[in-house]
């Protein structure tokens, strides 16, 4: 994961060398509160400078902004920001430029994803169907290695993914792994095909028809003991819902190497591919990378050396 510079120097304030290389890296809303720390400016005054030229922003506002918990995306916001690059004596839409990289674009709306509601009601029904599967959350093993590829139809549609995992076992007795497939909308949990690969064999399939959440049991050949590995291979079959526009993955641990690859059908390329990470799901996506589409294969991937807890993935626009 690129790692984003804080603003520092030797008093605990940014410089100008601090401010310029946010203005070309990111995130947005640390550029933005490096920008009003160096120019000593406070919320109400700038909030103050915005309505003399016409446009009103409030102060609880900008603070969200500078800390990240909201994005301007509206127009009469991206407005604003516009304004606050003159306002704050940066070069003209840099700021703008940050957004537009993080995933907002030019008329302040982003691809539609997964919203926090979903993902979080998408959470408690893993939670729920864990506990129905008697389960508990990491299931006695920590992920060594994790190398997934997405396929993505000539309708814009998931239809479906492969795993490549290695465990290894941090108790006696762990003997088995579980799956956790989320749909997009539209998708019908009841029609998505379990596939147990190398090493394994399906056990116990549980699905939430609300939120698209398929959970499945994949029963290992052997008995673990702590401290031993494990390699095997499962799969999904969706290609029940609607376009899809990103792919992501939750984790709930510091883990090992992670690998997401996507794989777009040649008569449904994406215009342009990133890839991004949240330390929660109601965070703001960071970490944003341009991923580049290999034309012969259609594929996009990224690799994440040393897991942390949050969300990585990747998202895309279609046109």
């Amino acid at each position: 994961m690129r790692q984003h510079p804080t603003p520092d120097t030797d008093d605990g304030a940014p410089g100008e060398a601090d401010l310029e290389q946010l203005l070309r890296t990111g995130p947005f809303h640390l550029a933005l509160r490096a920008a009003l720390q160096l120019r000593g400016l406070p919320l109400q005054r700038v909030r103050h400078h915005l309505a003399g030229r016409g446009i009103t922003v409030g102060v609880t506002s900008l603070s969200y902004w500078q800390q990240g918990a909201r994005r301007p995306q509206r127009p009469e916001s991206l407005r604003a920001v516009r304004e606050l690059e003159d306002v704050l004596r940066l070069p003209a839409e840099s700021l703008i430029r940050l957004l537009v990289a993080e995933g907002a674009g030019a008329d302040g709306e982003r691809p539609q994803g997964r919203s926090y509601r979903a993902l979080v009601e998408a959470s408690g029904s893993v939670e729920m169907l864990l506990a129905e599967l008697e389960s508990p959350v990491d299931g006695g093993l920590h992920t060594v290695g994790h190398h997934e590829r997405v396929r993505i139809g000539p309708d814009r549609e998931l239809v479906g993914r492969d795993s490549q995992h290695v465990v290894r076992a941090h108790r006696d007795g762990v003997d088995r792994y579980l799956a956790v497939h989320h749909g997009d909308p539209g998708c019908d949990p009841s029609r998505v095909a379990v596939r147990a690969g190398e090493n394994c064999r399906t056990g116990r399939v549980r699905w939430h028809r609300e939120t698209g959440l398929v959970v499945a049991e994949m029963l290992f050949d052997a008995r673990l003991r702590a401290g031993d590995t494990y390699f095997f291979e499962y799969g999904f079959e969706d290609g029940t819902g609607g376009p899809c526009v990103e792919y992501l993955r939750g984790f709930s641990f510091a883990g090992g190497q992670y690998l997401l690859q996507v794989r777009f059908d040649e008569r449904a390329l994406p215009v342009r591919c990133r890839r991004f990470a949240q330390s929660s799901a109601g965070a703001p996506r960071a970490a944003r990378q341009d991923l580049t589409l290999s034309g012969r294969h259609g594929t996009v991937h990224f690799v994440e050396q040393g897991v942390r807890p949050g969300i990585l993935g990747v998202d895309w626009d279609w046109d």
